[in-house]
């Protein structure tokens, strides 16, 4: 066990130097998170726009049923990907289980719900006030939905900067499907579990520097936005 002033001069020595481990870590990490928002955008932006512009019958349960979806425990997505990959799963025959992909499925999984239901909030106060006009030039819904993810692109990067930030600091789910395997499935928060336990702090603590400083990144990009979507809105 590693005390506590070295354990600090180690991680930022591994970060200064460019440890091939931590930015290998740093960079899988990365490349999941950011696939996983891409997906979850094309997925959530969609459902958004159309709980917006299309009224149906039983529109309030589909959209509760969205809402209560954002509060869905990590692990229970984890479980329910790991039985579908699983070899008496019905993907099974993929051979997905442990794997970067499977990784993916699950945090999409996790962040779609959110990005459908926070752009359906950005949505919904510009649907209120183009509606109108929609209605006059006979406007389709199609055409509808365009419009208004084009004209909430930044309350929408916003949303998308928030699904980032849930999938990044992921666990529970990832460490199901990925089984956190050295150079394969390792990312930066089942590595800083794992180093924790093993009593290699350094290692533990420049993982999460990196993870904080993504953390505040994030919220400072998404400030900086919704600052602009004021702007824009009363240019």
């Amino acid at each position: 066990m590693q005390d506590f002033a070295g354990a600090f001069g180690l991680a930022f020595r591994l970060i200064a130097s460019g440890d091939a481990d931590l930015f290998e870590i740093v960079g899988l990490s990365m490349r999941v998170s950011l696939t996983a928002l891409l997906l979850s955008c094309l997925i959530g932006f969609p459902i958004g726009a159309l709980l917006v512009v299309r009224k149906f019958f039983g529109r309030g349960i589909v959209i509760a049923l969205v809402n209560s979806m954002m509060g869905f425990p990590p692990v229970v997505i984890g479980l329910l990907v790991y039985l579908a990959l699983s070899r008496a799963g019905p993907m099974g025959w993929l051979g997905l289980l442990y794997s970067p992909t499977a990784m993916i499925i699950a945090q999409t999984l996790l962040i779609a719900p959110i990005v459908a239901a926070l752009s359906r909030q950005v949505l919904e106060a510009l649907q209120a006030e183009y509606d109108e006009q929609f209605r006059s030039l006979g406007v389709s819904r199609s055409s509808a939905m365009l419009a208004l993810i084009v004209d909430g692109r930044y309350g929408l990067l916003t949303v998308a900067l928030a699904g980032f930030g849930r999938a990044v600091a992921e666990v529970g789910a990832v460490i199901i499907v990925g089984g956190n395997i050295d150079h394969l499935t390792r990312v930066m928060t089942t590595a800083i579990a794992l180093e924790t336990s093993k009593g290699d702090l350094g290692m533990a603590l420049a993982l999460g520097i990196i993870l904080m400083c993504l953390a505040i990144s994030v919220n400072l990009a998404a400030g900086a936005l919704r600052a602009i979507a004021e702007r824009h809105a009363y240019a």
